[in-house]
């Protein structure tokens, strides 16, 4: 039996939403639709009411799948929680969820005018990260199956919050009865092709589409773009071998503060390995992992590393010696580019090389303070939620 947080009454929820009225229709889909009601006591819900035209036992088979997951769970501050239930006079199931005002996710990078600033995005991106591991550290571990931008959504402070949890699954020791693979194309594992493929590195692969979508405004797929898949396009990037191409992802319609550089740079390494076709190079996030929390002033926004002494010690063995000093140029007529760290100095006449040093520079700040200036892309891998087992 399944028990919910509280039963409204069908009348109440008329009276919530003025009777459905099409002014308080915030959002439609395949389930039906989303209204936005206003409770006796004030309290503002989301309210999703199946369409009529479903079928009543595919709905509710969805319906109480959501009402089953979100009933097993406490309060979360990274999930839309369930407020209640309700049933109209078809016996059709109707839930009462917590109001996000703040649209989409896929909205607010995709249809409204103004993108997002790169604090908020980083922020977002933390806040997604930590839905996950909150599912993925239950017991039993739930899989939402259906990680996209679409399902995220923002409460009145622009906190970001995981929802809708039709096709999510409860992973215990019985596998046999696990549904067929479900998703969103593009958003979609490509390895999970059958039941016994059901993993906590589906929706790891899933994230991963969403933080390459947060940090380059891309659609996950576009067909009026060449590759349609913003992830082949993006890792393409990621890995070139012939030049430093990754910042060529980010969104061109907002600057990127240099102060943020380096944090989008293990972004997109960390967003790189959860989009692996190869599982065991996707992180997992485990108890003794917490994501960063974040600290955002102004314009500058910096991740707080949260790595452990076991992480720091396999990183101190392999890493390699400090790399030998960069020669200073010739004297010349031609202009200068100088470092800007008021503690280096140091002058290029290549603004590339001046590019290639700042990087290397920023990442030897990150780990000075352990003893380590190893190579600059050996602790990318230490950020956010991203440890491999």
């Amino acid at each position: 039996m399944v028990v919910v947080n509280h039963e409204f009454k069908y009348e109440e929820l008329e009276e919530a939403t003025e009777n459905f009225s099409s002014h308080r229709l915030v959002g439609k889909g395949s389930h039906g639709c989303i209204y936005k009601g206003t409770l006796k006591d004030g309290k503002l819900v989301a309210i999703k009411k199946p369409s009529l035209g479903l079928q009543k036992l595919q709905d509710n088979s969805k319906l109480d799948n959501e009402i089953h997951i979100l009933s097993s769970l406490n309060q979360n501050p990274f999930l839309v929680n369930l407020r209640g239930t309700s049933h109209d006079s078809a016996n059709r199931k109707i839930l009462v969820m917590e109001f996000m005002p703040n649209g989409t996710l896929h909205d607010l990078l995709h249809v409204a005018s103004a993108p997002p600033p790169w604090p908020k995005r980083a922020k977002m991106a933390i806040q997604i990260a930590r839905a996950v591991q909150f599912l993925h550290q239950a017991k039993p571990i739930i899989i939402h199956r259906d990680i996209k931008s679409a399902n995220i959504l923002f409460d009145s402070k622009w906190n970001a919050k995981l929802g809708d949890f039709g096709l999510a699954v409860r992973v215990s020791e019985r596998v046999d009865s696990l549904s067929q693979p479900a998703g969103t194309i593009g958003y979609l594992d490509p390895s999970y092709s059958t039941p016994s493929k059901l993993s906590t590195k589906n929706d790891v692969f899933s994230f991963g589409v969403v933080l390459l979508e947060i940090i380059s405004g891309r659609k996950a797929l576009d067909i009026s773009r060449v590759p349609a898949s913003m992830v082949e396009w993006a890792v393409s990037l990621i890995e070139d071998q012939y030049g430093d191409r990754m910042m060529e992802i980010c969104d061109k319609r907002i600057a990127l503060p240099a102060s943020m550089e380096g944090s989008i740079r293990n972004m997109l390494h960390v967003a790189a390995r959860c989009v692996s076709l190869k599982e065991d190079r996707r992180p997992s996030i485990g108890e003794e992992w917490m994501p960063q929390d974040i600290v955002a002033t102004g314009e500058k926004c910096f991740l707080l590393k949260w790595v452990t002494e076991g992480m720091l010690r396999a990183m101190n063995e392999k890493a390699k010696e400090p790399e030998a000093a960069e020669p200073e140029p010739e004297p010349t007529t031609e202009v200068l580019f100088h470092c800007s760290n008021e503690n280096c100095g140091k002058k290029f006449i290549d603004a590339g090389a001046l590019r290639k040093h700042s990087h290397i520079h920023g990442e030897r700040q990150y780990v000075s303070h352990y003893g380590n200036c190893g190579k600059e892309r050996e602790i990318s891998y230490a950020l956010m939620q991203a440890v491999v087992r």
